[in-house]
């Protein structure tokens, strides 16, 4: 049997040493430029279903609370409801989902157009209008104290209610309240520790709160809403339809061209009701247009049946359903 000698198993450890390993190489990934993250992000902002953005306007959002009031204080001056009307419109605009008009500062945009030479006719109506107010708001400090500890929590709770009114006929068609919490908490322990002052952070982020909730309201009674639109223009073979990437619609899809039923005037709730639509055609969708929500559009190609040059009495939705 062989047996190694101590030279031998040096020069094997030497050679092992010496021995070369390859390490497999590491993937870089390419940088991302600021063109292709801004493009991500546009992208990543698009609805990825199809959204009927209904156009809504704040009509009036008050006060009616006891909080901020004063003799002093008329109608004209409401911090509070200015505060949760302008908390409102942001997040609605934020949401991406309505399509959001002026109307509280109404005056201010008219006055501009005037220097501007634009119509008052210029302004476009809205579908709805929002009102709304703060119906509760309250600030509450509770806290515990101990031997050598003490706490100190401070609460402000708001609640809004807001109903969606028909701008064309005054019917009130949706109610939704909300509400909000914040609080902060202090402590000290034999003496050390912080000491909390009024903060008054806390009114405006319970209101933030409340219409977070009530927001949510909106979006699920939208989400309820079949999506449709109206022909811009028809040439036989092409048809032009409002609404583009920010309602959803992409390349490819493929919608029903309706005719409007006959609109009867309903006796028992006197109500103008619409009877059910007919399938005339399909089109599938082969590009898109516009850079913003007042001017995109989608082109289609007619699949099957055939569209009017005159598309008064026409509209388009998702096909299949």
């Amino acid at each position: 049997m062989f047996k190694s000698s101590p030279a031998v198993a040096a020069g094997l450890l030497f050679l092992a040493g010496c021995a070369t390993t390859s390490t497999p190489p590491v993937a870089v990934e390419a940088p991302v430029s600021r063109v292709q993250q801004a493009q991500a992000q546009k992208a990543a902002a698009l609805p990825q279903q199809k959204i009927f953005k209904r156009k809504v306007a704040i009509g009036r959002f008050s006060n009616e609370t006891r909080y901020g009031r004063t003799f002093l204080t008329d109608a004209s001056s409401d911090p509070l409801g200015k505060q949760a009307s302008d908390m409102l419109a942001t997040k609605l605009v934020g949401s991406n989902k309505f399509l959001v008009f002026e109307r509280q500062d109404l005056a201010k945009i008219t006055s501009e157009q005037q220097r501007n030479g634009a119509a008052a006719s210029d302004l476009v109506g809205v579908d709805a209008l929002i009102l709304g107010s703060v119906t509760e708001f309250g600030r509450s400090t509770t806290g515990k104290a101990g031997f050598l500890s003490s706490t100190k929590i401070q609460t402000a709770r708001a609640k809004v209610e807001v109903r969606l009114a028909d701008a064309r006929t005054g019917h009130v068609f949706f109610t939704a309240s909300g509400t909000g919490e914040a609080s902060t908490e202090s402590g000290e322990v034999a003496g050390y520790g912080s000491k909390a002052d009024y903060d008054a952070t806390l009114n405006d982020r319970a209101i933030a709160a409340a219409i977070s909730d009530v927001q949510t309201a909106l979006m699920n009674k939208l989400e309820e809403r079949r999506w449709r639109t109206d022909i811009l223009k028809s040439d036989g073979r092409s048809v032009f339809i409002s609404g583009g990437a920010r309602q959803g619609v992409v390349v490819g899809d493929t919608f029903a061209v309706m005719r409007e039923g006959e609109k009867v005037k309903s006796a028992q709730s006197g109500f103008e009701i619409t009877l059910p639509g007919t399938q005339v055609a399909t089109v599938k969708v082969v590009s898109l247009f516009g850079d913003a929500e007042n001017n995109e559009g989608a082109v289609a190609e007619l699949v099957s049946g055939s569209v009017p040059k005159s598309g008064g009495a026409y509209f388009i939705t998702e096909a299949g359903k």
